[in-house]
Parts: structure tokens; sequence; C-alpha cells
């Protein structure tokens, strides 16, 4: 069976059911929701060469090209999620709720899964996150030379209950100039974003946020104009 249902009801669900991401690789990697398993239905090329045929010759030529591109690995696919939903329940994205989820979702239902599709896809996600920062919060910035200590009076914040928000952890990055050494790679600054606001929703509107002051670009990834 497939459902539909919107963002802010799959970020408050429990965590029983297995979130897909089915994009293409390249779209996965700029940025997806924060814990989604990446599934892709197309590889890159392969989502380029439907769109040149959307382009090209319409909707339906689209779809019969689509189809005959995923026919070969659905077997696959099919027991890549199997394999990775514990309960039988899934939550499928793309990028705007079209026909790749679409499709997939009817794929698995078909099988036997629970399928909750996401409207309006990482799109509507995106918007969440940009309609959120527009929100009055209460930043508290903490400033001050390098090697003052800034660090280590957001980490005494944080045991004491406060609201705190690591910019440079979640860049992977510690803000200097050779910041980047022994530290993951960063992500993208949309997966960036992401990673903010996976803390942000969290928080109290009504209590202070204490941030570390940095310049706008950490590494190579941006803070939000809204929070800078």
């Amino acid at each position: 069976m497939t459902h539909e249902t919107d963002i802010t009801g799959v970020l408050k669900a429990d965590a029983g059911s297995l979130l897909v991401d089915v994009r293409s690789p390249n779209e996965f990697v700029k940025g997806h929701i924060p814990g989604a398993l990446h599934i892709p239905v197309f590889d890159d090329e392969e989502r380029a060469q439907v769109g040149i045929r959307y382009k090209k010759a319409g909707r339906s030529k689209a779809t019969d090209l689509a189809m005959e591109l995923v026919r070969p690995k659905q077997q696959d696919l099919l027991e890549q999620v199997q394999k990775l939903a514990k309960t039988g329940k899934v939550t499928l994205y793309c990028w705007r709720g079209g026909m790749r989820s679409a499709k997939f979702a009817q794929f698995l239902s078909e099988n036997g899964l629970e399928v909750d599709l996401i409207k309006g896809g990482y799109k509507s996600y995106r918007n969440l996150i940009y309609n959120s920062f527009k929100l009055p919060w209460k930043l508290v910035v903490v400033g001050g030379m390098t090697g003052t200590g800034k660090t280590d009076i957001l980490v005494e914040l944080k045991t004491r209950k406060c609201q705190v928000l690591d910019m440079e952890g979640l860049a992977n990055h510690k803000g200097s100039t050779f910041g980047a050494l022994g530290q993951a790679n960063q992500p993208s600054t949309e997966q960036f974003q992401n990673n903010i606001w996976e803390i942000w929703q969290h928080f109290d509107i009504t209590k202070p946020i204490f941030v570390e002051d940095e310049s706008q670009a950490i590494g190579t990834v941006r803070i939000p104009d809204r929070l800078f």
C-alpha cells in the first residue's frame, strides 16, 4: 500500500520506516535529508538521457525510456530495499515527488512493502528549511580571538543544557587557515545547511541559541544568509 505524506509528518514520525532517496548520485551528494539511504533509480547519465528525451519528445516518450532503463535492475533495487527495510515500511522521495518516486513506490507496494511517498519530494524539505531560518530566532554569538577558548565555552554551555549550534563541527572544519586538517571531507553548502537544520529543528524558538563567531565561509561551505 502507498500513502502520500508531507515532510513535517515524516520528520515527526518514528524511526521504524526506512527513508530512501531515489535520486541520482550527483543530486544526493549535493544535498539530501540527513539519515536517508541512497538507492538511486537512475545513475547520472540515465537521468540526463531521460531529461533530454523529455525536452525533445515529451513526457510520454520520456516515461517510456525511463521504464526501459529501470526494468533490468528492478529486482536488484527491490532486494536492496527488502534487505534494509526491517519493518517492511519505506518512505521514499525524489526531487519533487514526481514519477521517479511514484513509480518506484508503486513497484515496492506491489511487492508487499508499505510505502510512504513524501509530497513535494526533497524540494519540500528545502522549502521547510528556508522558511524556518526566516523565523525570529535568538542567536547569541560567542566572539573572541583565536585561542581564547570560544569552543570550550560552547562545550560548557551544552553541558548546562543550553541550545548550542556547532557550525564548525557540522562543516567538518575548525574555521582557521588549516582548519580542514584531520577532518572528514566537507559537505556541500546545501548539505551543510541541511545538517544545521537537523539540529536546529529541535531548538526552542523562545530560548537563546549560542553560536561561535564565524566568517560566512567555513572552509568551502557558507553559513546561510539568514543566520549570518
